[in-house]
């Protein structure tokens, strides 16, 4: 009876044995299945980061993209604001040259009547572009109207009003012209 219960131990140590390394292959079984996963997903990672740094890397390019079209702004809107003050000095100074011009022409003229000559042509008869009237005459045609993308400022090459002037105060934007505008 002794080898029948030491037989009996060992039966029962062998079943423990089995169940114990079915227990051992399952938990390896998962382990191995959790192992993959694992790898797979440090693979996935890996690939997120690259994706992360790809896309950061473009927007850091569509960044400086930004900059450079407000920086191309900024030097827009200072030509803008030059050119308009170019333009105003010159219409200023054109105004002040037909000024001068007009009495100094009207005495000529007056001059070559007592003298019994031909008064001499007015400016607009010799030749368009010498006259005020011309700029006036550029306003109603839509080539001279420029509305700026950029600043939205309207702008009018050679088609400004005679009221227009150094010493005209500046609307909202800046824009002399478009508080003549404003005025009409």
């Amino acid at each position: 009876m002794a080898d029948e219960q030491e037989i009996m131990c060992k039966l029962e140590s062998i079943k423990e044995i089995r169940n114990k390394t079915l227990q051992m292959e399952k938990i390896k079984a998962r382990l191995k299945a959790e192992f993959e996963a694992l790898e797979s997903e440090e693979r996935h990672l890996k690939e997120y980061k690259q994706e992360m740094d790809l896309l950061l890397q473009e927007k850091m390019a569509h960044v400086e993209e930004l900059r450079l079209i407000h920086a191309d702004i900024n030097v827009m809107e200072n030509t803008i604001k030059q050119s308009e003050n170019d333009l105003n000095k010159l219409l200023e100074s054109t105004r002040r040259l037909h000024d001068e011009y007009k009495p100094l022409k009207e005495h000529v003229d007056a001059l070559r009547m007592t003298l019994g000559l031909q008064r001499l042509p007015d400016l607009c008869e010799e030749e368009e572009k010498l006259s005020l009237d011309y700029f006036e005459k550029q306003k109603a045609e839509p080539a001279c109207h420029v509305i700026s993308k950029f600043t939205g400022m309207h702008l009018y090459a050679l088609c400004a009003k005679r009221r227009v002037g150094l010493g005209t105060p500046r609307s909202q934007n800046g824009s002399r012209m478009n508080e003549e505008r404003e005025n009409k």
